[in-house]
């Protein structure tokens, strides 16, 4: 997206630098197939199943990454499917990913969520508690991780947020940042993302269940 390139080279960044995570989850295949058919080949799944489904049959040349929550009983489902996991939360599911690794002897990349605005609906590791988890994701399961990613609180400046998360992640060597939305990914940008996840500036309004 041009306003991706824009906001890189404001920050003094190569636009190459970013990469636009379109997020599928929910769309109608169409208009995710007229996506794709464009070049976009990095698409984000909330659900295994409804990845699953949409697909299966269709990973050739395609990236994919859970960036919704995931249940400990669809570990196994997720690291068949997807390259990318950004919502490694809690010591359980980096068991489980660290025990379906080895079983299917395949890595995935891994990103730690970061509750930064410690909202209790939302999953993710609170900030003071960041370090600690990253440093048992190592040590104790042997992970690799790529990166951090965040989901600002709606009601607030972004901005401090992801701030937030570019510190998190520098302090532990992570150079990785998945942070910003439609209506913020350009600040993302500039505050260092990596990659942006973008659904409704892609393919307008999810339609209602």
């Amino acid at each position: 997206m041009d306003k991706i390139a824009i906001a890189a080279k404001a920050s003094g960044r190569d636009a190459g630098d970013v990469t636009l995570v379109a997020v599928s989850k929910q769309q109608p295949w169409d208009p995710v197939a007229q996506v794709l058919a464009a070049g976009q080949t990095v698409f984000g799944e909330n659900r295994v199943q409804e990845a699953q489904a949409r697909w299966a049959e269709r990973r050739n040349g395609v990236e994919l990454r859970l960036i919704g929550p995931l249940q400990t009983n669809k570990a196994k489902e997720a690291v068949a499917l997807f390259d990318v996991i950004e919502t490694l939360d809690r010591e359980r599911l980096a068991k489980a990913l660290a025990n379906e690794f080895q079983a299917q002897g395949r890595t995935l990349r891994l990103y730690v969520q970061v509750n930064t605005g410690e909202e209790p609906q939302k999953a993710g590791v609170l900030p003071a508690e960041a370090d600690a988890f990253i440093a048992r994701c190592r040590q104790a399961h042997g992970l690799e991780l790529e990166g951090l990613m965040c989901i600002p609180p709606a009601e607030e400046p972004p901005g401090p947020h992801f701030a937030l998360l570019a510190k998190i992640a520098a302090r532990n060597g992570l150079a990785r940042l998945s942070m910003g939305m439609s209506g913020d990914y350009e600040t993302a940008v500039r505050f260092g993302a990596t990659s942006v996840r973008v659904g409704s500036a892609l393919f307008g309004a999810r339609p209602s269940a």
